[in-house]
């Protein structure tokens, strides 16, 4: 626990705290072991311990929404979400356009990369929901893809 070196009336004494509980103290002497007692108990600092709430992604209000809409989904009207924050830095259609499945729609640019958002499915371009230069969250509706 804790060494001390004492010096009494010139004798060296290697003094080792081996363990304290209540008043009573264990403490060896140049190799012999003692216990001691106290005139009251030593209160022992306890280390405080951390406890963190569990982390949840603050862009989730309902994990289990899909942020995209699934390419086997019933034609009709379809989403196309962001799935990271960032900012628009290109729009490669324009609203009344026929888009294939596969087709570049848009350029995302999030955490200094560059990422193209293309159709997941055939359809027409219903709206545009963005601009160029525009900042986004992970989540938020970019074209709506209709029959």
């Amino acid at each position: 626990m804790k060494n001390y070196k004492f010096t009494i009336h010139g004798n060296q004494y290697d003094v080792n705290v081996v363990s304290v509980e209540d008043n009573i103290a264990e403490v060896e002497v140049n190799g012999t072991s003692y216990k001691v007692e106290m005139e009251k108990a030593i209160q022992q600092t306890k280390t405080p311990k951390l406890v963190r709430p569990s982390a949840v992604p603050s862009t989730d209000s309902h994990p289990s929404v899909s942020k995209t809409s699934a390419p086997s989904a019933p034609k009709g009207a379809g989403y196309v979400k962001s799935p990271l924050p960032g900012v628009i830095l290109d729009l490669y259609v324009k609203e009344g356009e026929t888009v294939k499945k596969g087709q570049k729609l848009l350029c995302l640019e999030a955490m200094k990369m560059e990422n193209n958002i293309d159709s997941d499915k055939d359809g027409k371009i219903v709206k545009i929901n963005v601009n160029k230069g525009d900042s986004v969250m992970e989540g938020d509706i970019l074209v709506t893809i209709g029959e």
